[in-house]
């Protein structure tokens, strides 16, 4: 495969428009970059694993028509902090950054939402390119502007909308990603499967093995599709009012289990896929799946190298109660996304005491 090789897929948003290129060598293509950079400054922000892996190939790329300072910041979710937030703003501050400077998130899902919140904020709001180095960033944080920052009572509390200009899912960056990453990027891959294209999952169970073996064509598709599903949504509700809200199946549950473990202890992608399979759970005891879709859900979840339940010794009382501070809360109710059906996701606030069981099946008094 070549670099000519890429898809484009474009997300039609006005002028907030913005095209996500997916191949090979696009990290390394001065004309990948073409037409998302508008002036001479640019800020890499990327961090320590990353960095040596991939930072002067964008830096090459870029070098002939830019002023370059690159950012290398500690890896791990801790770092999407407030404490770092202003570490980027101070640097953009420092080197002078006016409102034509660009900011490139060089990394996976925590250098793209704080590097773009950082550029939601600076002088108001400045341009942002996404350059997703882990499987969970190319096909779900990359794309639809989400940005922000942890706070310790909650993830993802402190944050913006903030779209980028492109996104360059480069697969080949994928051949160096550790299995359980890879792994924890398909916990969001098999999500789109279950809330909106059933076929997408028919898929996704008939190719895992080979998925999971990373073939070059198959990520392509993987990546394409599990994109084209997040952009028609963000084009539908850019700003979560109601569809958007489906995106988040097993996040509730998610969330509430990273907060409690300590964010870095699990992947999202693990805390995920394990609140996939809660989801799965309390839809099924509200009647809407049956017994095999739950275990063919749980299959196809535990064939990526996932995990289909948290650490049981988790405190169901605690995890029942930050997932009361989630941001899907309306009018004092917790709104959870299930599943009526494979491929059939609502938001919904009457489960009765459908919650409190599946809690009680899956952790500790």
């Amino acid at each position: 495969m070549s670099r000519s090789d890429a898809t484009i897929l474009p997300v039609a948003l006005g002028d907030r428009a913005y095209d996500i290129h997916i191949g090979p060598g696009l990290i390394d293509d001065p004309n990948a970059y073409a037409g998302a950079i508008a002036g001479r400054d640019v800020l890499i922000v990327t961090n320590e694993t990353v960095d040596p892996l991939y930072r002067s190939r964008v830096e090459t790329a870029l070098a002939h028509d830019h002023r370059i300072d690159t950012l290398v910041l500690a890896d791990g979710e801790a770092t999407k902090s407030m404490a770092t937030l202003d570490t980027v703003t101070t640097r953009l501050l420092e080197n002078r950054c006016g409102r034509d400077a660009t900011v490139i998130a060089l990394g996976g899902g925590v250098i793209g939402d704080l590097a773009g919140f950082a550029a939601a904020i600076y002088q108001r709001g400045i341009d942002f390119v996404q350059l997703p180095t882990t499987l969970l960033a190319q096909v779900d944080s990359s794309v639809g502007g989400k940005t922000g920052v942890n706070h310790p009572l909650g993830k993802n509390m402190i944050g913006a909308f903030h779209q980028p200009r492109r996104v360059l899912a480069d697969i080949d960056v994928l051949a160096s990603l550790p299995a359980r990453e890879f792994a924890a990027g398909m916990a969001e891959v098999i999500k789109y499967g279950l809330i909106r294209d059933a076929a997408f999952f028919d898929w996704l169970e008939a190719n895992m093995a080979a998925i999971t073996a990373r073939q070059p064509e198959l990520l392509i598709e993987v990546i394409r599709r599990s994109c084209a599903n997040k952009a028609e949504v963000v084009v539908a509700d850019e700003r979560e009012a109601g569809e958007r809200a489906l995106l988040n199946l097993g996040h509730t549950f998610g969330h509430a289990l990273e907060a409690e473990l300590g964010y870095g202890a699990w992947l999202h992608g693990e805390a995920v896929a394990a609140g996939m399979c809660m989801a799965a759970d309390t839809s099924h005891r509200l009647g809407w799946l049956d017994a095999a879709q739950v275990t063919r859900i749980e299959t196809v979840i535990a064939a990526a190298g996932l995990p289909t339940a948290p650490p049981a010794t988790a405190p169901a009382a605690r995890i029942h109660d930050l997932m009361y501070r989630d941001k899907k809360m309306s009018a004092g109710a917790l709104r959870l996304v299930l599943l009526k059906d494979i491929g059939h996701a609502v938001l919904e606030s009457d489960y009765g005491a459908t919650l409190e069981a599946t809690l009680a099946r899956y952790l500790a008094a």
